[in-house]
């Protein structure tokens, strides 16, 4: 994960669940090239042919609510996703997306602040995040160390992965 995220803004409103970010019809699909296609194709349907890598989402309000599928991170995570900023999570899609390693913020106020298309710069262990554009800016409770390496390993299983690799060479005979 990179301490400073730059990215063109994507705008929400309040309130998507997770059928708004993947369709539960999609919920069959594990290949993340055929997932991608279908991110936001209700709440915003033309994020899937127009996302670059690096875009970030702003979002009002209860991000991610509904059910606890990963495939809402997911789906985001393989269209090349930088981040995702709202005033506020859903506790479950909070988490599914860290431990799938994708940039997670709730900075209250944040919606306000951005209109699609500006660009923003999140600094992750400072707490800030700008519109370039503007100027204006949110400030942030930076997330815990633990919450960090996770993010910064690529998510959990990464990071359990490294850590059993780690233990296996430190127990190895010379």
């Amino acid at each position: 994960m990179q301490d400073v995220i730059e990215g063109r803004v994507w705008t929400l409103g309040s309130n998507v669940d997770t059928d708004g970010i993947i369709s539960g019809k999609y919920l069959t699909i594990i290949d993340p090239e055929e997932l991608k296609k279908h991110v936001f194709e209700i709440a915003l349907p033309e994020f899937a042919k127009g996302a670059r890598p690096g875009d970030i989402l702003v979002a009002g309000e209860n991000f991610g609510s509904g059910s606890s599928r990963e495939h809402a991170p997911q789906a985001m995570r393989a269209i090349g996703v930088g981040a995702v900023v709202a005033d506020s999570f859903a506790r479950i899609f909070f988490r599914n997306a860290i431990n799938l390693g994708l940039p997670t913020v709730e900075a209250r106020g944040v919606r306000a602040i951005f209109e699609a298309g500006d660009t923003a710069r999140i600094e992750m262990r400072a707490g800030r995040i700008a519109n370039l554009r503007t100027g204006a800016s949110v400030a942030f409770p930076p997330l815990p160390p633990h919450l960090l390496g996770l993010l910064d390993a690529g998510g959990l299983v990464e990071k359990v992965r490294r850590e059993l690799a780690a233990r296996k060479a430190a127990t190895a005979p010379p």
